[in-house]
């Protein structure tokens, strides 16, 4: 059975696919995007978070204590008064993860589901295909949220497994992507190509960072590729950095405001079959 590292399962989410949703975040990405707005989820590995504006600075979580989750990290998880210390990443079974959410059906309705994001999911795809097929065997239905960075076997193997694929397309050009995202989009491109051709639900997102994505030739040029695909054009996120003190990164990214609903309009407008997130 495989096993999987999470940091988050959130439900009721209404941006992660059709219908009412309860959505997982797994741990880990190869991405590097300098806009990501879940820091937390770019290490593989369990971290500890540390929410420093809230600490009165009581030394309280530096005494000895005898809790085995505490041990790891040389301090004690559970005294806090304000809560400062979580961890962000526990392991789960597919089994055991496949029957908490299976718990949720009832709340799905005819159209919602389990979404499977992150981080990268694809790069847990095993554990994700084989919690996909238990949540199927349960009327489940499931979607991935992913950057397309991955190797094709896996991403035809698990794209084949989902109702719904939710896939990012940034950049055209391959010396900016690189640059903005850390790896090249070769690989990415060529995914998205066996998305558009594999008869699989899917939407293409566009994040509009100001100045990288949301330019008018990045834009016409994404448009061109995915021609009358469905695609969610998602505004910047001005609260992209708020997060990251409390797992010891630098927001790298500058503080633009978000796009007017002029200039998201006019985005729109490059599009054949786009719609824009409220």
């Amino acid at each position: 059975m495989e096993k999987g590292t999470i940091f988050d399962i959130k439900g009721f989410a209404l941006n992660d696919g059709p219908g009412i949703r309860t959505t997982v975040f797994l741990k880990g990405c190869p991405l590097r995007c300098l806009w990501c707005h879940n820091p937390e989820g770019l290490s593989p590995e369990p971290e500890l978070l540390y929410k420093a504006a809230r600490c009165r600075h009581c030394g309280r979580c530096r005494r000895t204590c005898s809790h085995p989750d505490c041990q790891p990290w040389g301090r004690c998880l559970r005294v806090c008064p304000e809560g400062c210390l979580t961890v962000a990443g526990e392991t789960w079974t597919s089994e055991t993860l496949a029957d908490r959410l299976a718990r949720d059906r009832d709340v799905f309705g005819e159209d919602g589901g389990v979404t499977f994001s992150g981080g990268e999911p694809l790069l847990q795809w095993r554990f994700v295909c084989e919690t996909a097929e238990m949540l199927r065997d349960r009327d489940v239905c499931c979607a991935l949220e992913t950057s397309s960075f991955a190797p094709e076997a896996a991403y035809r193997d698990t794209i084949r497994r989902m109702d719904c694929v939710l896939a990012d397309c940034k950049l055209m050009d391959g010396e900016a992507h690189k640059r903005f995202c850390g790896v090249p989009n070769d690989g990415i491109l060529g995914n998205l190509r066996i998305l558009m051709d594999s008869g699989v639900p899917y939407l293409i997102r566009i994040p509009l960072i100001p100045g990288i994505t949301d330019t008018e030739d990045n834009l016409q040029a994404v448009s061109a590729f995915i021609g009358d695909s469905p695609a969610e054009l998602l505004p910047y996120n001005v609260m992209a950095g708020a997060k990251y003190p409390s797992v010891g990164r630098a927001f790298g990214f500058p503080d633009f405001k978000r796009q007017s609903a002029e200039e998201l309009e006019g985005m729109k407008s490059l599009f054949r079959n786009a719609r824009v997130r409220k």
